[in-house]
């Protein structure tokens, strides 16, 4: 399938079904720490970028299938770049909503909430996971690189009226990168952004996978409890620095990788958790993959990351 891929374990959301709107990485920033490589068009402007009756019908082939071997969770949506770009998007939502029972979630960049349209369109999601990396200007446009038509300000406001707006939960993810936006101005900052936006939850994050920078380097797990215990509301860590135990592992389907990889780079363990697949077969698998050239391997911080020969 060209949009859909998983389902994928997530540590977040129990086994999440994936859908990307988008194909060409579109969006409104060029993250230092991206793991899906450069934006290729650097955009505030929303309109049809991919066929929304293709993604539609791409879920109800997958509905069709019945698949007991995949018990959906959530279907989650996101973008290979932002997804709330995509004027489709609320289509996608009322569909997945009238044709299952299943929750909805949207993983957004937040930098679209000071639109009236873009809020409005995601009223029917049940889960909103939308970014703010930093609420001081300077380390916004050193970490996150927004196009011209940003307005951090503006980008708060809104996402305080939003989840004044929402009957759904509101997850505030903050993604900190060492000595670009986790100074105790920045830490100040985000304190008074958050109490201005009040999220059910914030969520703090660091850098995990190959960044786009190589400049862009994680915190450590005690560097980011002591800025969880600044902040104020419900604040928990999401990035993960230990291994949680799977059970009845799959055997691996190449298919079912590549599409994965096409969408961030993963190590051996990544894989295998988030498709709960058996770490030796899998081994094998990639080993296989990368004999036939349609995988490659690359390094960071010590660990092997497995992507595609075009994303390199």
């Amino acid at each position: 399938m060209k949009y859909l891929f998983g389902p994928v374990n997530s540590r977040r959301l129990g086994l999440s079904q994936g859908i990307d709107l988008l194909t060409i990485k579109t969006c409104n920033y060029d993250c230092i720490y991206c793991e899906i490589g450069p934006t290729k068009i650097h955009t505030c402007e929303r309109k049809e970028y991919t066929p929304t009756a293709d993604i539609i019908a791409e879920i109800d082939e997958l509905l069709a299938e019945k698949d007991a071997d995949k018990p959906i969770d959530v279907f989650t949506i996101t973008a290979t770049g932002e997804p709330t770009l995509h004027t489709g998007l609320k289509a996608v939502i009322k569909h997945i909503k009238q044709n299952t029972g299943k929750p909805v979630v949207v993983l957004t960049n937040g930098a679209m909430f000071d639109r009236a349209d873009v809020r409005q369109d995601l009223m029917e999601a049940d889960i909103v996971i939308p970014s703010l990396d930093s609420a001081r200007d300077d380390s916004f446009r050193r970490i996150d690189r927004p196009a011209a038509c940003v307005n951090l300000p503006e980008i708060i406001l809104g996402l305080g009226t939003f989840c004044r707006e929402f009957s759904g939960q509101v997850w505030l993810e903050v993604l900190l990168v060492k000595n670009i936006n986790d100074s105790k101005d920045d830490i100040k900052a985000l304190q008074e952004a958050i109490n201005v936006i009040k999220p059910d939850r914030t969520q703090l994050n660091t850098v995990a996978r190959p960044p786009l920078e190589p400049f862009a380097r994680p915190l450590n797990e005690e560097e980011l409890n002591n800025i969880a215990g600044q902040l104020p509301g419900h604040v928990e860590i999401i990035a993960r620095f230990a291994k949680k135990d799977r059970k009845n592992p799959r055997l691996p389907n190449p298919d079912e990788i590549l599409t994965m990889l096409v969408r961030r780079p993963c190590t051996i363990s990544d894989i295998s958790e988030a498709l709960n697949l058996e770490t030796k077969a899998t081994c094998q698998l990639m080993d296989k993959l990368i004999a036939k050239g349609e995988v490659i391997t690359m390094s960071h911080q010590g660990k092997t990351y497995y992507q595609p020969p075009h994303s390199a």
